[in-house]
């Protein structure tokens, strides 16, 4: 067990306080600070605290896969590290987004191979081979868009905006299929010549102004989204495709779960995020990066969700956030600050490798390599040959644990 250095991203929508403040530095940061990546990705990976200086996790794990990974994951995944860990901290809204299924993103990966794109490009798309479901754990309250919403929901809010231009869509949600509904009316609004983009979006606007000093309610939390996102972005086509998400509000600790071709965009808030160890992002608008329409229409799953938060289930100290990916497993463990040791086995039956970090109080980590002491924004690698990990806290204490999740 080691402590384990992460890499900050440095991104525009990002803090200059959220996570500097969580990780114990100097606040405001010279640039916002969006990400900080604890995992093994080639892009950024985090590096392990030795006693002859820092070493990279990605090259550790290459001089030994066996100790680091353990059989069963190096079985199913090979010699990589399956997850990624984050923190992510937003001040304004990411991207509409979505990521590719592990079929899409291999095919994806290997035509822009065979173009000759570079793996650094601002045009690349598919930057590993590898697809990217998602968890993500709110830290603090946190706001986004996630999934699209049943059509019902979305005739619903257009009709109480009561737009004249948007009444053509409200009857073909009507009358179609929600698939089917969907794609059409998303396809149709996010392919919009800018000048029909122009004449729409401020009908959509005064509207959603009109709404909110009327004193309307069940869609208030949108017609704030659609001002927000109008006046960072505008004229852009995601401002339109906010009407047909769902607008979800998490407390801290709640989390949402993204499977492949889900579209969505984070609006604000700072949470954790562990996903597979993938950069692969499609985009299609609210952002002044590189987006793909085509590509995006391509991999999207219009097929309505209700609800994206994930189910949890405690078992002692330990609650589990349940999710279908095999690539990780999340949890959070809950220390009282009893000086009391508590054991802790890999949680899916297999020694697979961990990553803890420390999300308040103060925790000491106890395994057979090693032992280490976090504080809140500090994080550790714990390989698969350690096994079973004891963790003690003098006052009350959280961590949040992800490992593989066969």
């Amino acid at each position: 067990m080691q402590l384990l250095r992460g890499a900050i991203r440095t991104y525009a929508w990002g803090s200059r306080t959220a996570i500097p403040e969580f990780t114990g530095r100097p606040a405001p940061s010279a640039h916002p600070e969006a990400e900080l990546w604890f995992g093994a990705h080639p892009g950024d990976p985090a590096v392990l605290a030795t006693p002859s200086g820092g070493v990279s996790l990605l090259d550790a794990i290459a001089a030994d896969p066996e100790s680091q990974l353990g059989p069963a994951v190096r079985e199913a995944f090979g010699d990589v590290l399956p997850f990624l860990v984050k923190l992510l901290a937003a001040d304004e809204p990411l991207s509409l987004q979505a990521h590719p299924s592990a079929r899409q993103a291999a095919e994806g990966f290997r035509y822009e191979e065979r173009r000759g794109v570079p793996v650094n490009s601002p045009e690349r798309n598919y930057r590993d081979p590898n697809h990217k479901p998602e968890l993500l754990m709110a830290l603090t309250d946190f706001h986004a868009l996630a999934g699209f919403r049943p059509a019902a929901r979305s005739v619903a809010l257009m009709t109480a905006l009561a737009v004249p231009a948007l009444e053509p869509y409200i009857a073909l949600l009507s009358e179609t299929t929600d698939a089917d509904g969907l794609r059409t009316v998303f396809t149709t609004w996010i392919t919009l010549p800018q000048p029909d983009l122009d004449a729409l979006i401020p009908s959509v606007l005064e509207a959603a102004v009109a709404y909110i000093r009327s004193g309307g309610v069940e869609f208030a939390a949108e017609a704030r989204t659609l001002l927000e996102l109008g006046e960072r972005y505008p004229g852009d086509a995601g401002v339109l495709a906010a009407m047909l998400l769902n607008r979800i509000s998490l407390a801290p600790g709640q989390a949402i779960f993204l499977p492949a071709g889900n579209l969505h965009a984070y609006l604000h808030g700072m949470g954790i995020e562990v996903m597979a160890n993938s950069d692969n992002v499609l985009r299609g608008g609210l952002t002044p990066k590189h987006v793909d329409v085509p590509e995006l229409l391509r991999i999207l799953d219009f097929a309505p969700v209700s609800d994206v938060r994930v189910v949890t289930g405690t078992d002692g100290i330990e609650t589990r956030y349940r999710t279908p990916a095999s690539e990780f497993a999340a949890s959070v463990l809950t220390l009282a600050g009893e000086s009391i040791g508590h054991e802790v086995d890999a949680p899916s039956g297999h020694d697979g490798p961990q990553i803890l970090v420390c999300m308040s109080g103060a925790v000491t980590a106890k395994a057979k390599s090693g032992q280490v002491s976090l504080t809140r924004g500090m994080a550790a690698w714990v390989p698969a040959d350690d096994g079973l990990i004891r963790l003690q806290a003098d006052e009350p204490s959280t961590v949040f644990r992800a490992t593989v999740g066969l």
